[in-house]
């Protein structure tokens, strides 16, 4: 290889460490701004499935307390039927020709009792369950305020910290988008797993101290000179990141 082309190479490397270090500087900018929300669309879309659950237990139990409701009118009527078959009854009671006439009515109007037991019975049940379950939708109802409310305050405090960010994130994203679109596929598709497995989103990082910018262990001082030479793609030993020399992109105001 000639020395011309070996230079064109080592350029070409140089350039691709530069494109890298400035993608990550841009996505560690987006994701401090994103940090900032913190916790928040979690809490919101969690408050919002428990809102929803808490909607779908009130209907129900509303619903469950409208069926106890009309059992019960429906066995308050069958008791005035049943009570109205009885006095009917009585009267045809007093105008039968013989005993068995009579004893045929008797049992009627025992058997019309009966029901009558029966139906203050289902009247009892369902008077008991609707104080049990107005107990429970007295208190879901007070649960899903409370959530509700709570949900309001925290959606009010993420719209008004995603204003505050929003246009700088939109522009940064953009920028993210330019910068990756200069840097080859096989990089890129490096780079993005890398991210993808730190905690911190950090791919690319700079020699610090003689340390690893990312998991802080020792570099070897030729391994340092030849990371500030930028004549190939060196990664970290440890955590696998891609390391580069911290005046690759010099006055920048930014650490990744």
């Amino acid at each position: 290889m000639s020395t011309k082309t070996k230079e064109k190479v080592d350029a070409s490397v140089e350039g691709k460490l530069k494109a890298l270090y400035e993608l990550q500087l841009i996505d560690s900018k987006i994701d401090r701004l994103r940090t900032i929300r913190g916790e928040l669309p979690l809490e919101v879309s969690d408050l919002e499935d428990t809102v929803a659950g808490l909607e779908t237990r009130l209907t129900n139990v509303k619903e469950e307390v409208a069926d106890f409701e009309n059992q019960l009118n429906e066995k308050k009527q069958a008791v005035k039927d049943f009570q109205a078959n009885i006095k009917k009854y009585e009267t045809q009671q007093n105008k039968v020709r013989n005993n068995r006439e009579y004893d045929a009515i008797t049992k009627e109007i025992e058997f019309q009792n009966l029901e009558i037991q029966l139906a203050e019975k289902r009247m009892k049940e369902a008077k008991a369950a609707i104080t049990v379950k107005g107990e429970l939708l007295e208190k879901s109802k007070a649960e899903f305020d409370e959530r509700k409310k709570d949900l309001k305050a925290k959606k009010s405090e993420l719209d008004e910290i995603i204003a505050e960010t929003e246009k700088e994130e939109k522009e940064l994203v953009k920028d993210s988008e330019k910068a990756a679109s200069h840097i080859e596929s096989r990089l890129l598709n490096a780079y993005k797993r890398i991210r993808a497995n730190t905690r911190n989103g950090l791919a690319v990082v700079a020699v610090e101290r003689d340390a690893c910018g990312g998991c802080y262990n020792k570099i070897p001082p030729q391994r340092q000179l030849d990371i500030r030479l930028n004549k190939k793609i060196i990664v970290c030993e440890h955590c696998g990141r891609v390391l580069v020399d911290g005046m690759l992109i010099p006055d920048t105001g930014v650490e990744a």
